[in-house]
């Protein structure tokens, strides 16, 4: 089983060079804290937040999936250039629609590093 890396807060971490590591590795789940039951519901993962991702051929972020609990709800697979050969902040919006309150979180995959998970974010889902 490959290890599975987590996020931690970049503001306790010293060194700049561990602070871009993490944070450009690590998937973030952005969305609404509700929803309503049976409407289309707009999930955006972004990997990173302050540093950029290469797009090298031998180092880009491959895959980024979206999870309710245990239950993949969605995938987007990407190649080597599909951003330019640029380092950029890889943004994938999924649109789900949930019938009961979620706990979403992100996994990604660089093909440097191996897979990221993000925190779960809460969201209540109304009639």
């Amino acid at each position: 089983m490959p290890k599975i890396n987590r996020y931690v807060d970049i503001d306790t971490v010293e060194r700049e060079a561990k602070k871009d590591f993490i944070d450009r590795h690590s998937p973030f789940v952005h969305c609404e804290n509700s929803a309503k039951k049976g409407e289309k519901f707009k999930v955006k993962v972004k990997m990173g937040n302050e540093y950029s991702h290469p797009d090298d051929f031998d180092h880009y972020i491959s895959y980024v999936q979206l999870f309710n609990g245990e239950t993949l709800l969605g995938q987007a697979t990407f190649t080597a250039g599909a951003l330019g050969n640029q380092k950029e902040n890889l943004e994938v919006d999924f649109y789900i629609v949930p019938t009961r309150k979620l706990k979403l979180s992100a996994m990604s995959y660089c093909t440097k590093h191996g897979v990221w998970e993000s925190d779960p974010i809460s969201v209540e889902v109304s009639e």
